[in-house]
């Protein structure tokens, strides 16, 4: 009996350190997005500060996600419009610096793709939302001798049910969501 617990603590401590903490190395990462613009053209832009952590083991099988953005970074190639999105017509970045999500559960849904659902705080708000993902693979760096993996995820997100914005006929009520990574193990 004593050696089935003691095989069974073994089992369970191995299964508990084979998962690790990974970064994103945002030299290698963006967080883009588009939304459409008079109902005829697409802007797009990208968030350029941002924290992204993943709990995986060495496959990145069953990550869990946790994503801070920061709206002040907002960028679309124009200083004008960044401003405007930072105030409190759309982002209020004064008030709610982050946009926050936290994955609460993941599915595989096929070889290399999976959906992470999670809840997406924006604006004050917190609702479910659910990223595909993609990994595009898993290689061992030749500098750092530590392993990296690629992944990309994309999600839609109406922007109203977050109240980022108001009603208008100008712009989409859903944003694209993009994210591309390279995630670093720790």
């Amino acid at each position: 009996m004593k050696r089935v617990l003691f095989i069974l603590s073994f089992i369970a401590c191995a299964t508990l350190t084979a998962q690790s903490t990974w970064k994103a190395d945002n030299a290698h990462s963006k967080v883009g997005f588009a939304i459409t613009h008079l109902m005829i053209s697409e802007v797009e832009g990208h968030f350029g500060e941002f924290d992204i952590t993943a709990t995986a083991d060495e496959t990145f099988s069953e990550p869990e996600f946790t994503v801070d953005l920061k709206t002040a970074s907002i960028d679309t190639d124009n200083e004008k419009r960044d401003e405007h999105l930072r105030s409190a017509d759309f982002f209020d970045a004064e008030t709610h610096p982050s946009i926050a999500f936290k994955t609460n559960s993941f599915e595989k849904t096929g070889e290399k793709t999976f959906s992470l659902m999670g809840d997406l705080t924006m604006h004050g708000v917190t609702k479910p939302v659910t990223l595909e993902g993609k990994l595009n693979g898993i290689i061992t760096d030749q500098r750092s001798k530590k392993l990296k993996a690629g992944l990309k995820l994309t999600a839609t997100v109406d922007r109203l049910v977050f109240q980022v914005g108001s009603d208008t006929p100008t712009l989409g009520d859903e944003v694209e969501m993009t994210i591309n990574l390279e995630m670093a193990q720790q």
